[in-house]
């Protein structure tokens, strides 16, 4: 991969399978080199960069264009060896990689532990600051086990089970998953809250 692609992939978001891409065809080198590479050629801190997602901006612009209440919802797994890559990308890493490139992406670490974390916001409308709902499973990354029909439940192993999300009865995963524990607490929310609800009789 040429170094100076960097600036050109990481600051455009339509070229990030690309980046995925030469990510898989390029071998295994360690964290510290990668963070050299892009720290040199963004002049900026790495921590600072990938510190967190900010998907206020979406969404505001969806607050906006509704003029009412939204709730949003998004899920990420994070790779604790890579700093908490791929995040919420993960829906590109895995269709341009599959799961046997997410395992890859781990090769040259001893670190497999990982991370998946669902998360809900809430806002009643313009201008009301938005409600967020964290839900938070830690597991580990393997080979992949079970049916191959939702996403990267194949290679995430939450701790404490032998079962990787695809292959646990589904009242066990709703039970422990992230998005279950996130949306358990959006329920609470709304059974403690006191609002309103109105309905237009006329549509």
């Amino acid at each position: 991969m040429l170094a100076s692609e960097f600036p050109l992939l990481l600051n455009n978001r339509s070229s990030l399978p690309r980046l995925v891409t030469l990510c898989d065809q390029t071998p295994s080198m360690p964290f510290d080199v990668v963070r050299n590479v892009v720290e040199k050629q963004l002049g900026k801190n790495f921590d600072d960069m990938f510190e967190f997602f900010d998907v206020e901006p979406v969404g505001s612009a969806s607050i906006a264009q509704v003029n009412g209440p939204v709730l949003v919802e998004d899920t990420c797994l994070c790779f604790n060896a890579l700093k908490g890559l791929p995040g919420p990308y993960i829906k590109w890493f895995l269709e341009k990689i599959g799961h046997e490139g997410l395992n890859n992406l781990l090769k040259a670490y001893e670190d497999k532990s990982a991370f998946a974390m669902c998360i809900f916001s809430l806002a009643l409308g313009p201008g009301e600051e938005p409600i967020t709902f964290v839900g938070k499973t830690a597991g580990k990354i393997v080979s992949a086990r079970g049916p191959n029909d939702f996403g990267w439940d194949p290679v995430f192993q939450p701790d404490g089970f032998e079962q990787t999300y695809a292959e646990m009865p589904k009242s066990v995963k709703n039970e422990i998953s992230h998005r279950g524990k996130a949306l358990a607490l959006v329920k609470e929310h709304f059974a403690s809250a006191s609002y309103t609800v109105q309905s237009d009789d006329s549509a």
